[in-house]
């Protein structure tokens, strides 16, 4: 008889990897990128938008490639939406930046491409962590925001 005490060491049987099983496509992925920043507008009515890009073969997506621009006040609203109707920890958003909206700066402020490119990379991780969870998969905002071209911000919260 063997000590339950002691771990199974023993290896589990697994059939040998083809070709096919090493190189074919993921069984379960989900990418998305938010990259290509562009400043739209003029003066106070200036603003950065990014596109927001999503491959999948998830089931519960119903697109299973999209590409919609979202702004920054767009991620603001899914994590409002997110924090108000769902049951997961919604990670921080990258910062506000209220000091570089001050006028009379030496630099280009909000504009900067050093600060944009930091801000979509801040995007790119906050989106990719809530898309990841399983549970924020069901939900309506998130299916609206990464695959509708407008957002309905009348929509009746809910899951998928």
């Amino acid at each position: 008889m063997t000590d339950p005490s002691v771990a199974d060491t023993r290896r589990l049987n697994s059939k040998p990897q083809d070709l096919t099983d090493a190189y074919g496509p993921p069984s379960n992925f989900l990418e998305i990128d938010v990259y290509d920043p562009q400043v739209v507008g003029v003066g106070r009515n200036r603003y950065t938008n990014y596109e927001v890009r999503m491959r999948t073969n998830l089931p519960i997506f119903k697109l299973k490639d999209s590409c919609v621009r979202r702004r920054y006040s767009d991620f603001e609203w899914l994590k409002n939406e997110l924090e108000r109707d769902s049951k997961i920890v919604v990670p921080s958003l990258p910062g506000k930046a209220l000091k570089r909206q001050l006028p009379f700066r030496g630099d280009e402020g909000l504009f900067e491409e050093s600060f944009i490119e930091e801000r979509r990379s801040g995007l790119e991780q906050f989106i990719n962590r809530i898309a990841g969870h399983p549970l924020a998969q069901n939900e309506r905002c998130l299916h609206m925001f990464l695959q509708d071209e407008s957002i309905d911000r009348n929509y009746i919260p809910g899951k998928v």
